[in-house]
């Protein structure tokens, strides 16, 4: 029997996961794509690719290109006016008319150069927020044009491609279509960290605070430097200028330089006063300022700016004299224009370097004993001995080796150590000199001297006395004659080249009278006991002006006001250190000088000198480079000695001085030179006891040490005797 056939079983229905197509990938790809382009595209126009410091620049830039454009205008203007002043000068003979015109030209041409003048001197200004805005806002307009301008330009630079690919250039279009791509590629990669974010619902990842002290910087990050905090307000300027009654009531300052922080840390700010005030009036007032401003008063500068109420401020955050300085002869030991270019002495608040002219005016350095005038003067002689026009005449104050390297150098002149009668022949030798040279300038018809005749008239004469007052207290022999002659030299000699330099530890009306001080043109006034010492260095009423050398705090050597009206300098000022007892410092600078003057002919003995000819007629002794033993004292022996061989005498007297410090009749180089001092080596002694003719080092006994290598006094008294002449 035939079975019934059983239905198929229905499969049951089932979740079916299918796997988009690639056309719903793509399609998400680009969307993507868009997304990323949009937010780039967004950004790029919101110009939050440049920061804050770059736009600041953009703006400082934009104004700086505008003050030069109107400068050039100005230049044009002026060059023009110029032209036309030309012009009607040429024909100003044919016309009354013309002539008169040439004053309204003139007038012109003076007015358009003052225009150029006030664009030139005034500083630009530092963008304010509303100037960078507008260089924002105009970056922004810019990018929105380029944006405009492309797709304007996209369609029909699109179809004339397609034409001419299908008129047989399909190169352009692919070049194109490849361009296109790359740009689409740029615009529409994926964000990074730094980058801005796509979309707003998307997450932001903070980045980590700047760390200023990290050494290394990441690779890629852009580096960051904070701006220094502000060095003064204008607020903080006016506050203080309020405290010490400068700005009153409802005064206010006219800031025309906002205070910026140079990049050595300095800050200057230039200001209009209330005009019943004046800068003078604010320079009295320095102290007070610098402590309404919570500085010291060296940290402070005051100045002039043009007119009487227009005021440039100087200030620093750190003392500029607390540190010393070496003298930048020391590293570049070359001859010097004393007379145009000054020798360098010290440096002033701002940290330039001050060089005192040696020309129409004398000099007084005064302070206390270790205030440091001895090194300031140091500086001013020891520079003037590199000028070889300049004869030095120095009349030392005590009996130590102070001056002494100006003598065993050749450099002096003249040199002696106190003798109140050998100073008044010097005196009246230099007043005899005074009237030579007044002859010498009738005849080359000149009224003074002036620089192109200094070596015809004799150079320039420059007489140093140290300690002044031990010749010009009450009571000193010949003190009458001695004040006589010094005024008399102060009041009529500098224009015939002859100078005083004035050293003393007195600052007292009795030891520098006014009529002699108020000749002395060029004062440093080291720290003194009171106001009235400051003013008798610096003048009456100069320490009620500000200028008090009593009120330094804290005192240092060489530190002191000085005041120098040709330079046009009333400051404080600091000397450079120059040292001689430890260092050798004046040796070694006078040993090159005396190389200088030697190649000039003008070392002591290499030239006719008038006035030690006259001190020896008048006395019977030479002080020529110190006497004959280059030590101060004068004598009959007036030979004359190379420079080689004066080093060969000094290096003798040395070694033999040496010996008498140790006590016994030998001793070897090391111990020679050990008590010598001043940079003396083993060499340099050794070879110069052989050149004196000392001879070579011989075997000696020494007490504790036995038999070594060394010299016996006899040899070198000997040497040093033959060349002495004795």
């Amino acid at each position: 029997m035939a079975t019934e056939a059983q239905p198929e079983t229905q499969p049951q229905p089932t979740d079916i996961v299918t796997e988009p197509s690639r056309t719903d990938r793509a399609k998400a790809a680009f969307k993507e794509q868009r997304t990323h382009a949009a937010a780039r595209m967004k950004d790029w126009l919101a110009t939050r690719d440049l920061d804050d410091s770059e736009v600041m620049q953009l703006a400082e830039e934009r104004k700086q290109r505008k003050q030069d454009h109107k400068i050039a205008q100005q230049n044009r203007v002026v060059a023009e006016a110029h032209g036309r002043l030309a012009h009607a000068k040429a024909q100003a003979e044919t016309s009354a008319r013309i002539g008169e015109n040439l004053t309204v030209l003139g007038g012109r041409v003076a007015a358009e150069e003052a225009k150029l003048a006030a664009l030139q001197n005034t500083p630009v200004m530092p963008p304010t927020d509303r100037e960078a805005n507008n260089v924002r806002h105009s970056r922004k307009a810019a990018r929105a044009g380029i944006i405009a301008a492309g797709s304007l330009a996209a369609l029909p630079a699109t179809g004339a491609a397609i034409e001419q690919a299908a008129s047989g250039q399909p190169l352009l279009l692919a070049v194109l279509g490849t361009a296109g791509g790359y740009g689409w590629y740029l615009v529409s990669r994926p964000f990074v960290a730094g980058q801005p974010a796509p979309a707003p619902s998307i997450p932001v990842q903070l980045a980590s605070p700047v760390n200023m002290t990290k050494p290394e910087q990441i690779a890629g990050q852009r580096e960051f430097n904070a701006p220094p905090p502000p060095a003064l307000t204008v607020k903080e300027l006016e506050d203080a200028l309020r405290a010490i009654g400068e700005v009153r009531g409802e005064e206010q300052l006219q800031i025309l330089a906002v205070p910026q922080r140079d990049a050595d840390g300095n800050t200057t700010v230039v200001f209009d006063l209330p005009p019943r005030t004046t800068v003078a009036e604010l320079k009295k007032k320095l102290h007070k300022l610098a402590g309404a401003l919570g500085r010291d008063v060296s940290m402070v500068d005051v100045e002039k700016a043009g007119t009487e109420a227009r005021s440039s401020l100087w200030l620093t955050d750190q003392d500029p004299f607390a540190a010393t300085r070496p003298s930048p002869l020391l590293k570049k030991p070359a001859q010097l224009d004393a007379w145009k270019d000054g020798v360098p002495v010290g440096w002033n608040k701002r940290g330039i370097t001050i060089n005192l002219a040696i020309n129409n005016q004398s000099f007084v350095i005064a302070g206390t004993s270790r205030s440091g005038k001895g090194v300031g003067a140091s500086n001013l002689v020891v520079g003037a001995g590199f000028d070889p026009r300049i004869n030095l005449r120095i009349v030392a104050g005590k009996q130590n080796a102070e001056w002494n390297p100006y003598a065993k150098t050749g450099v002096a002149a003249t040199y002696f150590k106190p003798d109140p009668a050998r100073l008044l022949a010097l005196l009246k030798a230099l007043l005899a000199d005074k009237d030579r040279r007044e002859r010498a300038l009738n005849d080359l018809g000149k009224s003074k001297l002036v620089a192109t005749i200094i070596d015809q008239i004799g150079g320039l004469e420059v007489l140093v006395i140290d300690e002044v007052a031990t010749y010009t207290r009450p009571g000193k022999p010949l003190r009458e004659e001695i004040l006589e002659a010094l005024i008399e030299l102060s009041a009529v000699a500098l224009g015939a080249g002859i100078i005083l330099v004035l050293i003393t530890q007195y600052p007292e009306v009795d030891v520098i009278p006014q009529a002699l001080s108020a000749n002395l043109g060029a004062k440093w006034a080291m720290r003194v006991e009171n106001p009235t010492q400051s003013n008798a260095i610096l003048g009456a009423g100069q320490a009620g002006a500000g200028r008090d050398a009593s009120k330094f705090d804290p005192p240092r050597p060489g530190f002191g006001w000085l005041v120098n009206p040709f330079a046009g300098v009333t400051d404080l000022a600091r000397s450079f250190d120059l040292d001689e007892d430890e260092r050798g410092e004046v040796t070694m600078l006078l040993e090159k000088a005396a190389k200088i003057r030697e190649s000039a002919g003008r070392l002591a003995g290499q030239w006719d000198d008038p006035i030690e000819q006259h001190l020896l007629n008048a006395t019977g002794l030479s002080s020529a480079a110190g006497g004959p033993k280059r030590d101060g004292v004068p004598g009959r022996n007036v030979l004359r000695h190379t420079p080689e061989q004066r080093m060969q005498m000094d290096a003798c007297r040395s070694a033999l001085a040496a010996m008498r410090n140790l006590d016994r009749d030998q001793a070897q180089l090391v111990e020679m030179t050990e008590l010598i001092g001043g940079g003396m080596t083993e060499a340099r002694l050794g070879k110069l006891l052989r050149d004196a003719g000392a001879g070579g080092t011989v075997k000696v006994d020494i007490d504790g040490v036995g038999r070594v290598n060394g010299y016996q006094r006899a040899d070198i008294a000997d040497a040093l005797s033959l060349l002495e002449g004795n």
